[in-house]
């Protein structure tokens, strides 16, 4: 992983990028976290940490003023902020999804807002989804009404995560006012020029402090902000293989904090009773298996994509992120990950019984259950598998 000087606090330091991560998930995010969750606030607190240790910059380019992060780095910094505060490792995560569209598909007016990202360290959030397409990202009712060099997009959006707090919002909608739905454009909106009208509240189960509620949103920027490159190929080249993983890969710092826990609950219990193995001892072992294939999963995908990423322009490994195979793994990847998540805080909670149900035991596993549970509903699991279930009729190739 790359290193670079950063500061925090009164301190100067070199460190890495998991160096830092650790200082920020450890001496921040899990300080404020049980209160982050029980009043669905935003993390003020660890996102100002994230911006002031250069991790929300940390996968800009260098020439911009970052540090050319890869999906795999990123992926780590999602598992560790995860293990601490779910809720601060989506945000990081879902940030990350939106900066790396920008930087894998620029233009001279986008790439100079990377640069603004990088100098100035802004949090990016993003408005895919719309009222009326029946949760279909890849389909808008809304355009980019575009009047010379100007741009205005009026979107009825159901759910735009920390959108509030964010400092700019990447927008789908169609390419023009007669475009077909499925012609899409992604179109950057800085704060300055965005209206955001609430139209419902967050109350959720888990993931509180991601902050997620409807908005109408009314949005003025500039036609130089409009990605060039059609929202289609920006969401199966990109958006959608980089969500999946560092997704997955905060479920995973979630699965993390939980074994843990387990973990350290049966230690205690054979510290009691010296040369007995606990009840719980051999249910760990399982689930610590059922774990490393997770993380293992996780990782293979960020590095496959890594390679597909870094290829040469148009030779097989690079075309690769736009193939079915390719499609149907990032997928297989978000509903077991997602699946995963769920079973090993379960597991966990066997492990610790009583100590891991009660709110106020050190082995508690309430947040973190509540927090997994999001994962299936985040791009609900049976609308990607009927996607998966078209392409693999098709599909005659191998994952």
């Amino acid at each position: 992983m790359s290193v670079v000087d950063a500061s925090f606090g009164s301190a100067s330091t070199r460190l890495s990028l998991r160096e830092r991560a650790e200082i920020v998930g450890r001496d921040v995010a899990a300080v404020w976290a049980d209160e982050v969750d029980r009043d669905a606030r935003f993390p003020h607190e660890a996102v100002d940490a994230l911006r002031s240790h250069k991790l929300l910059t940390c996968a800009v380019p260098a020439e911009h003023g970052g540090e050319d992060a890869s999906l795999n780095d990123l992926c780590e910094i999602a598992r560790i902020l995860g293990r601490y505060c779910a809720s601060t490792a989506m945000i990081f995560a879902m940030h990350q999804t939106q900066i790396l569209s920008l930087v894998r598909h620029s233009s001279p007016g986008v790439s100079a807002f990377v640069a603004d990202v990088a100098q100035h360290g802004y949090l990016i959030a993003s408005a895919t989804t719309e009222l009326g397409t029946g949760g279909d990202v890849r389909s808008s009712l809304c355009a980019a009404e575009r009047v010379d060099d100007s741009v205005s997009i009026v979107k009825n959006a159901p759910v735009i995560s920390y959108g509030e707090y964010a400092d700019a919002i990447l927008v789908t909608a169609r390419r023009t006012a007669v475009s077909p739905p499925s012609d899409q454009v992604l179109v950057v909106c800085p704060r300055d020029g965005i209206t955001l009208e609430p139209t419902g509240p967050w109350n959720t189960l888990g993931l509180r402090g991601t902050c997620s509620p409807g908005f109408v949103l009314t949005a003025a920027t500039s036609a130089d902000l409009i990605v060039g490159t059609p929202y289609s190929e920006i969401s199966s080249r990109t958006m959608l293989p980089v969500s999946h993983s560092v997704w997955s890969a905060v479920w995973l710092g979630i699965a993390d904090a939980a074994m843990e826990k387990a973990r350290a609950y049966v230690r205690s219990a054979a510290r009691k009773q010296p040369g007995v193995t606990p009840p719980g001892a051999l249910r760990l072992a399982e689930a610590a298996a059922v774990h490393q294939q997770f993380a293992d999963l996780v990782f293979s995908a960020a590095q496959r994509f890594d390679r597909a990423a870094t290829a040469e322009a148009g030779s097989p490994e690079a075309e690769s992120l736009t193939g079915m195979g390719f499609s149907l793994a990032m997928n297989n990847l978000k509903v077991s990950s997602s699946t995963a998540v769920v079973d090993l805080v379960n597991r966990s909670m066997l492990i610790c019984g009583i100590a891991g149900y009660r709110e106020d035991s050190p082995y508690s596993l309430g947040r973190h259950l509540r927090d997994a549970h999001g994962a299936a509903v985040m791009v609900n699991n049976d609308r990607i598998m009927n996607n998966s279930a078209q392409m693999s009729i098709a599909y005659r190739g191998t994952i």
